[in-house]
């Protein structure tokens, strides 16, 4: 989760489904069964998820990331200036990073930031100066659950909608 691009899923799944003969796997900005019937309907064989399940019950990150995960209301785009951008939710080490940014440091200063960041939030539970990398959906995220509880839940509600 954190990873973007320019163009979005929903644009980029029927363009490469419309372009290629081998199946297409959608991700990115997927988190319920809303988005799994988004993605077939637009061409995509399967999907892929990082941000909802990060927050399973079999995950290893520390429950302190999976609480920020669930709790997650403000999201910060970091590394925009030196063409690294990774979408994280806002805590101190994103307020530092984006002033940094905003000063005109160099890359390498702006590495140093984030040495260990992420390693320090997924390991260590430091949700607070790590790096709480997460995708748009985050705000979708309200429950840790067992992956089959989540891939029961949402694969029901896209059957649904999909059966309309």
């Amino acid at each position: 989760g954190g990873h973007i691009g320019e163009a979005t899923t929903m644009t980029l799944v029927p363009q490469v489904a419309d372009a290629v003969s081998i199946p297409v796997i959608a991700a990115g900005g997927i988190g319920d069964g809303r988005g799994i019937a988004a993605a077939f309907m637009l061409g995509a064989e399967a999907v892929q998820m990082g941000t909802r399940f990060v927050v399973s019950k079999e995950s290893i990150v520390h429950e302190n990331y999976k609480k920020r995960v669930i709790g997650a209301k403000d999201i910060a785009v970091t590394g925009r200036s030196h063409g690294h951008p990774v979408r994280c939710l806002r805590n101190q080490m994103t307020r530092q990073y984006v002033k940094l940014e905003e000063e005109g440091k160099s890359f390498e200063e702006l590495e140093y930031l984030t040495l260990g960041g992420l390693r320090k939030a997924v390991m260590d539970g430091d949700v607070t100066d790590g790096v709480v990398m997460a995708g748009q959906i985050a705000g979708m995220v309200k429950k840790e659950q067992t992956c089959k509880e989540m891939i029961e839940e949402m694969m029901e509600q896209a059957e649904k909608l999909l059966a309309r």
